[in-house]
C-alpha cells in the first residue's frame, strides 16, 4: 500500500476506510426510519452549529443588555441560564428554537412527533454540559439527543 493512501485513510476516519472496503452504513436517519434528504430528513451538521450559534449569540445580547451590568463574565453566566430557558421553552412547546427555526430545522422525538417535557429537560441539561453535545454516533446525532430519544430533522 502507497503511504498516501493509508495517511488517506487515516485522515478521513473510519467509516470512509470501511466503506472503501465494501461495508454498506446506508444514509443517516435510516436506521430511525427517516428519509434520506428532504423534509424529515437529518439535520445536516452545518445547519445544526450554525443554529447553535444563532441561539448563543441571541442568549449573550439578552444577557448583555439586560441583566449583566456590561460585565464580560457575567453576560456569559447569564447567556448560560437563558440559553437552558429557551432550549426548554421553544424546544417544549413549538418543537424549535429560533436559530433552528431560522435554519429549517426541528428536534423531534424518535418515533415522531413532539419530545416530552421530561426529555426536553434532560435533553436542555446534556446540551448546557457541552460534553454530550460534542459526541456522536453514526447519524450524525449527538449524545445528548440520543439519550433523550429526540431526532433533529429538517422542516
Amino acid at each position: 500500500m502507497d503511504n498516501r493512501q493509508a495517511i488517506g485513510s487515516w485522515l478521513s476516519g473510519p467509516r470512509a476506510a470501511a466503506e472503501e472496503m465494501g461495508v454498506d452504513f446506508g444514509h443517516r436517519g435510516e436506521r430511525l426510519g427517516l428519509p434520506a434528504d428532504g423534509p424529515g430528513s437529518i439535520a445536516p451538521l452545518g445547519r445544526r452549529l450554525g443554529a447553535v450559534f444563532i441561539d448563543w449569540a441571541l442568549c449573550m445580547l439578552i444577557a448583555y443588555a439586560f441583566l449583566a451590568d456590561g460585565k464580560p463574565q457575567q453576560a456569559g453566566n447569564w447567556a448560560l441560564l437563558i440559553f437552558f430557558v429557551l432550549s426548554v421553552v421553544t424546544v417544549g412547546t413549538v418543537g424549535c428554537t429560533p436559530g433552528k427555526r431560522l435554519l429549517g430545522l426541528r428536534v423531534v422525538a424518535e418515533g415522531g412527533g413532539r419530545l416530552s417535557l421530561p426529555r426536553v429537560l434532560f435533553r436542555s441539561v446534556l446540551l448546557v454540559v457541552v460534553i454530550p453535545a460534542v459526541i456522536w454516533d453514526r447519524d450524525t446525532r449527538g449524545l445528548h439527543d440520543r439519550l433523550a430519544r429526540a431526532v433533529q430533522v429538517r422542516i
